[in-house]
């Protein structure tokens, strides 16, 4: 029989696998190792983490043909999501959030903001009408405000601030309502297009930021493809950020607005194989980037529909949102995920995701489109994947002290004895004589 670790990542595997459309059978070639204990959370965050790095690697077998096994071991999975954490650039450690970037204590709650990027600082700044750009500033400004107030102005200037929500008010809000109701993912096939034939590596189109988006790319850069990452040339990625994310991978500024890199960008198009884009739903749309036979995901942080389906956000504001900041601390205190695990969880299957639509399209054919968003995964890791529950651990027995409350015992098989066959008895109050003959 398996134990209760064992199960817990199977069944996270298995149920990852089945979102992609992958054959069943093929989740036995996973192989789990390495220490255990690692992103210690409330929330069964190692079990997504190994989950969404399997799936990618069972994909990546599958497209080339390859027996297996996939190896996922513990200690760099746990390293490669909080691997801008341990990043290095000539000895100099890198900076994960910037000084506005933080949990703020509003009139009536916490707002969470992200002000890493110079134009949602000044979006944030501008919103709240701060006397200067300090800390001190902020945190006065946002003091005698009501979170979800900070977080429709913020919204409203083009800056990025969430109110944090328990579980219960995510679940009422219109926006959870929309996320609970659909799937963790989205692939469909869009027409009859044939496959693009390819004659060298494939060629992946990148326009994406921050985690997720990169991470996927930067798994795909991994299996050989010929990565272009395009940023616009007033706005870069930043520094650290690039240097953790784009291992792998070319990149190159085009601005969209000027006509010669918009043919330049649709050149691209017209001979790449997968398109990823990471930006707000419909941010791109103006641009025309439909191709028959291209295999293109989109990745958004709430998702494209509802009423904050147009919405930027980031990781640490998904989590502020959906009530995960309260279960992994509380109300009064929020906490954090040990990692950035949506966003890394995300880009995993995201490259798992690119790959089986390829595959699948070898076979059949068809313009492939996927869809994801940190707040689906971030309701899978809250409410489809299976938890540590001690509640399902622990007995009650009545006896001479009374009613008792303890724990079960973990030595089980089949056949074995479903539990003691007497409660603990008053100390010292039985006969010194054996209870057979």
């Amino acid at each position: 029989m398996d134990n209760g670790m064992t199960h817990t990542v199977r069944t996270g595997t298995e149920l990852l696998w089945s979102a992609l459309g992958g054959d069943p059978a093929l989740a036995d070639r996973v192989e789990y190792g390495g220490p255990s204990g690692l992103l210690p959370a409330r929330l069964p965050v190692m079990e997504l983490a190994r989950a969404s790095v399997a799936v990618a690697g069972l994909a990546a077998v599958e497209r080339a043909g390859l027996p297996g096994p996939v190896r996922v071991d513990d200690g760099a999975v746990a390293t490669a999501f909080v691997s801008e954490r341990h990043l290095r650039v000539d000895g100099r450690a890198p900076v994960s959030f910037a000084p506005l970037s933080r949990f703020w204590r509003a009139a009536d709650g916490w707002v969470r903001t992200h002000a890493n990027y110079p134009h949602h600082r000044a979006a944030l700044l501008a919103a709240l009408g701060a006397r200067d750009d300090s800390v001190e500033a902020v945190a006065a400004a946002i003091g005698e405000r009501r979170a979800v107030e900070v977080e429709a102005a913020v919204y409203a200037a083009g800056g990025l601030a969430v109110a944090l929500r328990t579980p219960g008010e995510w679940a009422a809000h219109a926006q959870g309502r929309e996320v609970a109701a659909r799937p963790l993912l989205t692939r469909e096939r869009l027409d009859e297009a044939p496959p693009r034939r390819r004659t060298g590596p494939l060629r992946v189109l990148d326009l994406t930021r921050v985690i997720a988006g990169p991470v996927a790319t930067r798994t795909l850069a991994l299996l050989g493809a010929d990565v272009l990452r395009i940023d616009p040339p007033d706005n870069p990625e930043l520094p650290d950020q690039h240097a953790d994310t784009d291992v792998g991978k070319r990149t190159a500024a085009l601005d969209l607005d000027s006509p010669s890199d918009r043919r330049t960008l649709g050149e691209l198009l017209d001979s790449a194989d997968v398109l990823v884009t990471g930006y707000r739903p419909g941010a791109l749309d103006r641009f025309g980037l439909h191709r028959p036979g291209l295999v293109t995901a989109r990745l958004s942080a709430w998702g494209d529909y509802g009423p904050w389906g147009g919405r930027r956000g980031f990781d640490s504001l998904v989590q502020v949102a959906t009530g995960i900041g309260v279960v992994e601390g509380s109300a009064e205190r929020p906490g954090a995920l040990p990692a950035q695990a949506l966003d890394h969880g995300t880009g995993y299957l995201l490259a798992a995701a690119v790959l089986r639509s390829l595959t699948e399209q070898d076979r059949d054919g068809g313009t492939r489109l996927v869809r994801l968003a940190l707040a689906q995964t971030g309701h899978w890791l809250t409410h489809t994947l299976p938890r540590y529950e001690p509640e399902r651990y622990v007995t009650a027995s009545e006896g001479p002290l009374g009613r008792l409350r303890h724990a079960v015992s973990p030595v089980a098989y089949e056949g074995g004895p479903a539990g003691w066959s007497r409660p603990p008895g008053l100390p010292g109050a039985d006969d010194p004589v054996w209870t057979t003959a």
